[in-house]
């Protein structure tokens, strides 16, 4: 048995997957810690796993009405941003015991704190950010530069990366009494130790690219475990008795102005009155309010329970959501705003399961209502998604990322 430490950063989104795979290691014997930020702490415990809390050292009102006020506090990627958690994730986790840290891409904290610890630490990801002729990284979204631009555009980012935040990691290293090494010479070192990386996608989604190097891995998806107690809210349960299957509409953690809100709140109302179809829809951080006889309003309800009773989703194509759209067979509309989210808008297309992609800054009542006619009406569409949600199926990422981490751990104690 390992003592196992998943370090969690960003989104709901991003925390949910590492549930999934802290519950497998779990269940395999293993000893799972999940640290993490307070307002994470129910999702992980709920789960049965240990939380430890990671000092935020970000001011954020969360009672601040202005979800705008509320976004502009998660700095994350500022070198500032990075320092303050690094060093929140350092004063949380250097006296933890642990045999292993498996880590977020954010791992400039992380790295010199598991060599500080003499321990090893293993790569998490949720989209493919590697270098690789297949496409470019998902951060930059759904541009194809072909095979050589893509290769050269992977290795930019790690080199500017690693330019971005050499002070940044040099001070973490001087803070762990660690010597001075130039953020390119480690990531030269990881990469000649073929540093391993677990990509928690499927890959009948998105192949391993046959140019990555050895110790990158994609295993399947990571599904996060339904709380114990949970019970669908019986006006849910109602509403979705009381007709056709509605349409999903929801965008996670995406945030606008009040004014935003309420103007994408009028144009989704509008389209599903003239698609003719019943809607449901999650307020989010973007405090969506819609009324209406044909839709009802919900707060978080898990998407493994919630998306097979759908007929289609309209969602902003973060990689978790994108992922239980997939795993329930329902065509999806993406509504992408930034990073990787029109990478995965990109992936529907390309499987045939969606009817389009409309960006969040584009999105209009015509465009909506038209996606929603032919997301409800194509049975090709459904067909689609019904044969790729057999495949995703028949993975099991968990399994397949429990034995990475053990091999690793193993190979790490014999020397």
């Amino acid at each position: 048995m390992s003592r196992i430490i998943l370090v969690g950063i960003g989104s709901r989104g991003d925390i949910a997957p590492l549930t999934g795979l802290g519950v497998g290691l779990r269940d395999a014997g293993h000893e799972v810690v999940v640290a993490s930020h307070w307002m994470f702490a129910e999702q992980i415990t709920g789960c049965g796993l240990e939380f430890r809390q990671m000092p935020l050292n970000i001011d954020i009102d969360t009672t601040d009405t202005d979800i705008n006020r509320l976004a502009a506090g998660w700095k994350f990627s500022s070198p500032s941003g990075v320092r303050s958690m690094g060093r929140g994730m350092i004063e949380a986790l250097l006296d933890e015991p642990a045999d292993v840290l498996l880590l977020p891409p954010t791992e400039y904290a992380g790295l010199p704190l598991a060599e500080a610890k003499g321990i090893p630490a293993i790569g998490l990801r949720f989209q493919p950010l590697s270098a690789t002729a297949a496409h470019a990284p998902a951060a930059l979204g759904a541009y194809d530069f072909g095979a050589r631009g893509n290769r050269l555009a992977g290795d930019f980012g790690a080199w500017f990366n690693d330019r971005f935040y050499a002070r940044t990691i040099a001070g973490f290293r001087r803070e762990l009494g660690l010597p001075p090494t130039s953020a390119f010479d480690l990531r030269r070192g990881r990469t000649a130790a073929e540093w391993p990386i677990l990509n928690g996608f499927s890959p009948s989604v998105v192949p391993r690219p046959g140019d990555w190097r050895p110790g990158l891995e994609v295993t399947g998806y990571w599904w996060p475990p339904r709380p114990d107690d949970w019970q669908p809210p019986a006006d849910l349960v109602d509403f979705l008795d009381a007709g056709p299957a509605p349409v999903f509409l929801g965008f996670g953690s995406m945030v606008d102005s009040a004014e935003g809100s309420a103007r994408m709140s009028a144009i989704i109302g509008a389209a599903l009155r003239r698609a003719g179809v019943r809607g449901i829809v999650q307020t989010g951080w973007l405090q969506l309010d819609i009324a209406g006889d044909d839709v009802l309003t919900i707060g978080e309800v898990p998407h493994d329970w919630l998306f097979p009773h759908m007929s289609a989703l309209v969602h902003h194509c973060g990689a978790g959501t994108t992922a239980a759209g997939l795993r329930a067979g329902v065509p999806a509309i993406g509504a992408p705003v930034y990073a990787d989210q029109p990478f995965w808008a990109q992936r529907l297309i390309d499987a045939g399961v969606s009817p389009a992609t409309i960006p969040y800054s584009k999105m209009s009542g015509d465009r909506l209502t038209a996606a929603l006619r032919r997301a409800t009406t194509d049975t090709a569409l459904r067909d689609n998604a019904t044969r790729l949600a057999a495949r995703i199926a028949a993975e099991d990422g968990v399994g397949l990322a429990v034995k990475a981490i053990e091999a690793h751990l193993a190979a790490h104690r014999k020397g």
